[in-house]
């Protein structure tokens, strides 16, 4: 986490380690056939496809047959296919040839589509060794592998890489690095006050970090001079540093976009500034900047001050979800209740506690109820190689040559979740931000160490999030049910249901689905209640004496997120006036 206050030292540690084609674009011809149908993996041409016929096709039965229509498929399309064998399920392997373009092989993918008697198509993919990464600094990256305290992220790439997602990094801007350039898209430099912005300029379509430097009290009394600190290349690099390039670090979400949106520069950043930087980012309009062309699905923020959240921070956070864009958060290093820093205590972010190389909470970070989750921020009071390597630059003022060093902090947490956010909405891109946050959070694991005062829902766990998105797993989704039928007395005690939910890991998410089946003459004189396993109380109805109407039929949405899933979880229906009575005929949650 960087400060606005700007005690740049106080907030993390770093210890400087320096570690020494074009693809093919044409679109296909065929509309509707997705360009992984014409991959054997990304990127790569298929050059043969595997055919499903319909069983009672002549084709699933006879090699001449299959033969002949490959050969018909591929005159069709204007292509030479041939028929190459039969495959153990019956399926016909068909072959395009290695100068196939991928709009060639879309077309014979249309026509086999296009045939009644075919079941499917799909390309012969091409698989490999799920080997580490190649990177030469990946065997340090233990916040991503090991069992102990690791994230679990390699578990996840054969699904997901970020492909498709741009995640804003609201922070110092960016210093050129040859492991993150590939994986840089446009942002903004949000810093209007010249003071702060260093570059000599204010707001302009340039977010390169100019170094963030500061003398001894030039940002308040007693605050020691401190170096540039490349903050927000660092946390670029956790997100998506290009990964299996032979060189560096592996980035969580190394098929992602990192657009670079600057608001830190000497002795921090304005509140002002990072408000139109998050409205900005998620695709929002802001007077005097030209509209962006890269909108964040995922904003991550490792920045924060002390004090509560303002309605003008919060209207920014709840415009920009609300625009579909998740947004992570720093808890903060003053190992201090978050709901005494923002934005961490924000609203609508995911807050991020940070954990060291034990899975326990670190002894910086930030704690308490509204934290929603932790990951890796390191520790490096035991040595450097316990604290989180990243991109960065050698330059103690200006930036001179790039390097890798280790940091900690909440800062360095928060853009393992902003990374993993967008592995899932790569996963799915279907996902709302509520979704994403209750994924993480049902799917983490319990903290491999102690933590005192409140880590959130665990430890992330970025493959089984993954795997669950992604109908992998089944704990996202998952609907538990009461369909025994319950009278509710007329003006009398308050009746319950109950149903055991069990299975599952972490808390409630943050959009529990309550639906309520209700058979009742006059619905206004209910109330109706969900009560948590610990016997927390949610109102879901009140009564209302203008509600004249019957039945209760709908869904309600609770945040449950501060609530252990498993356990009994209860419906309280309770009928307040006289005359009416009623049957609650069924009730369910969906997690």
């Amino acid at each position: 986490m960087f400060s606005v206050a700007a005690v740049s030292a106080a907030l993390f540690t770093a210890a400087t380690a320096t570690v020494a084609t074009a693809q093919e674009a044409a679109a296909p011809k065929a509309a509707a056939v997705p360009a992984a149908q014409t991959e054997a993996a990304p990127g790569v041409t298929a050059e043969r496809l595997i055919v499903g016929y319909k069983s009672g096709a002549t084709e699933a039965k006879s090699n001449a047959a299959a033969e002949a229509d490959a050969a018909a498929k591929g005159k069709g399309a204007g292509e030479d296919v041939d028929f190459q064998r039969r495959l153990g399920t019956g399926a016909a392997l068909v072959d395009l040839g290695a100068d196939a373009s991928r709009a060639d092989v879309a077309d014979v993918v249309a026509a086999y589509k296009a045939d009644p008697q075919v079941a499917y198509v799909v390309p012969d993919r091409l698989n490999t060794p799920q080997a580490d990464p190649n990177d030469t600094e990946y065997a340090k990256q233990w916040d991503l592998f090991e069992a102990t305290a690791g994230m679990n992220v390699p578990g996840a790439w054969s699904t997901a890489t970020g492909s498709g997602v741009t995640v804003a990094v609201i922070d110092t801007g960016y210093v050129a690095h040859t492991d993150l350039a590939a994986n840089i898209v446009g942002g903004y430099d949000f810093i209007s006050d010249t003071a702060v912005s260093v570059d000599g300029d204010g707001r302009d379509s340039n977010p390169a970090d100019p170094g963030d430097y500061y003398a001894a009290n030039e940002c308040g009394s007693g605050i020691p001079a401190s170096n540039s600190s490349w903050h927000g290349t660092h946390v670029a690099g956790t997100i998506a540093a290009v990964t299996n390039n032979s060189k560096g670090i592996a980035g969580i979400a190394y098929g992602a976009k990192i657009s670079p949106v600057r608001v830190l520069g000497k002795c921090g950043g304005y509140d002002s500034d990072i408000i139109d930087a998050i409205t900005w980012a998620s695709g929002g309009t802001v007077s005097g900047v030209p509209a962006n062309t890269n909108v964040a699905k995922v904003i991550n923020m490792s920045l924060g001050g002390d004090g509560a959240c303002t309605s003008a921070t919060q209207s920014a956070i709840t415009a920009a979800v609300n625009r579909g864009t998740t947004i992570a958060v720093a808890a903060g290093n003053d190992n201090d209740n978050v709901a005494n820093h923002s934005p961490g205590n924000c609203n609508n972010v995911i807050s991020v506690a940070a954990t060291s190389r034990t899975g326990a909470k670190a002894s910086y970070s930030n704690y308490g109820s509204l934290v929603d989750i932790s990951a890796p921020g390191g520790q490096t009071s035991t040595g450097t190689a316990n604290g989180i390597l990243s991109t960065l630059n050698s330059g103690t003022k200006t930036a001179s040559t790039e390097n890798y060093a280790y940091y900690q902090g909440t800062s360095m947490a928060t853009p393992h979740i902003a990374g993993l956010a967008a592995l899932l909405k790569s996963a799915n891109s279907s996902l709302t931000p509520a979704q994403i946050e209750s994924a993480i959070k049902t799917n983490a694991r319990a903290l491999p160490g102690a933590c005192s005062g409140g880590c959130g829902a665990g430890l992330a766990d970025a493959a089984k999030t993954v795997a669950a998105v992604s109908g992998g797993g089944t704990t996202t989704g998952t609907t538990y049910s009461s369909t025994s039928a319950v009278a509710v007395p007329d003006n009398g005690s308050a009746i319950e249901s109950a149903i055991a939910v069990s299975g599952r890991t972490g808390n409630a998410p943050s959009a529990l689905k309550v639906a309520v089946d209700i058979t009742h003459t006059y619905r206004g004189d209910l109330v109706i209640s969900l009560v948590a396993p610990d016997g927390t109380v949610y109102a879901l109805k009140s009564a209302s004496s203008s509600d004249s109407a019957d039945n209760v039929n709908t869904t309600y949405t609770v945040d449950a997120s501060s609530e252990t899933a498993n356990g009994t979880w209860k419906l309280r229906v309770q009928d307040t006036a006289a005359q009416d009575t009623g049957t609650l005929n069924s009730w369910k949650l969906t997690f």
